[in-house]
């Protein structure tokens, strides 16, 4: 017996009023399988990478989306991780936008209490991406500088808050004064707005000439050279987006002279095993429960306005997470 279920799918790469919502049939979960009934999905800005074709759907109709919380309904033969009434949350596979879906059982992460499900929804993908970005792609110590782009976004406020408590430095880059007031907000000890500064040359200002241990760059293109240039000998870019454009390809050869590292780390592999992804989780959750993490969405939209989300969040005019309650 199936599921009745509306889902926005795109049949074609575009703007935002390509969405299209549709009823649906989910079928009944099978072998380590769960029917999770969404209830706040969380938006992303490589959803619209993956709405515009910047990065390619498996293939049409595609329901993209990658986050979301709610609660099971309804388990197949030999599950045994998560229970029907639990609340869950996921946040690494296509199909959010939706009100129901199915999904494995291993993939789901149960929130504890004290965790609503607004900030499960609105901080899983994007505190899952700050950790790894803070504590695993370069070992960090109390009182390294780092420099973080986009520090106003979401990611960059949890990457930030979660680096005060650690005694990490970061140098926040926006394009506003009102986002450098919420960068200052979330922890950051400096911050550049580079439609009215030159990032490189305050952050080596800032720096005593020195840089910065390791740059975050999720901007791609507009960045790439400039990130690289305030590094200090050692450094590491961390490329994890590309919102401007893809880099210009590099002669790895321009590294050696202060003997930098490139890397473009993404999530999955860092999350690829089931204990993995609840140690992650874990960490992430306990942070917001002990209040580390201020993660309450500060954009809220119903399902059915999908399509005006994406216009703000494309055009830049949201700060911080952004959610749609279905």
């Amino acid at each position: 017996m199936s599921t009745k279920a509306t889902a926005a799918r795109i049949y074609e790469y575009g703007e935002p009023d390509v969405f299209r919502f549709e009823t649906m049939d989910v079928p009944d979960p099978v072998a380590h399988e769960v029917l999770v009934r969404n209830t706040v999905i969380g938006l992303n800005f490589v959803d619209i990478y993956y709405r515009r074709g910047t990065l390619p759907v498996p293939e049409f109709p595609a329901i993209i989306g990658d986050e979301a919380s709610g609660v099971v309904e309804a388990v197949g033969p030999n599950v045994t991780l998560v229970k029907v009434g639990d609340r869950v949350a996921y946040a690494d596979a296509f199909g959010a936008y939706t009100t129901v879906r199915l999904y494995p059982e291993d993939r789901l992460t149960v929130i504890p209490d004290g965790v609503t499900d607004d900030q499960a929804a609105s901080s899983l993908l994007k505190g899952l991406t700050a950790r790894y970005l803070l504590k695993e792609t370069v070992q960090l110590h109390e009182g390294d500088t780092v420099l973080y782009h986009a520090a106003a976004g979401g990611v960059g406020q949890i990457f930030t808050q979660w680096a005060r408590s650690l005694g990490i430095h970061v140098i926040g880059t926006v394009s506003t004064a009102e986002k450098a007031q919420i960068a200052l907000q979330a922890g950051c000890t400096a911050v550049v707005n580079y439609s009215t500064e030159d990032f490189v040359e305050r952050t080596l200002e800032l720096t005593g000439g020195q840089g910065v241990k390791a740059v975050y760059d999720s901007v791609g293109k507009d960045t790439f050279r400039g990130s690289l240039a305030v590094l200090k000998p050692r450094g590491t870019l961390v490329q994890f987006g590309n919102a401007s454009g893809f880099p210009e390809p590099i002669n790895p050869f321009e590294l050696a002279p202060r003997a930098l590292y490139l890397t473009w780390a993404i999530l999955p592999h860092y999350n690829n095993t089931p204990e993995a992804l609840a140690a992650s989780s874990a960490d992430l959750f306990d942070a917001i429960q002990s209040g580390i993490l201020k993660v309450d969405p500060t954009n809220i939209y119903r399902f059915d306005q999908l399509v005006h989300a994406h216009q703000q969040l494309e055009q830049r005019r949201t700060v911080g997470a952004t959610v749609l309650h279905v």
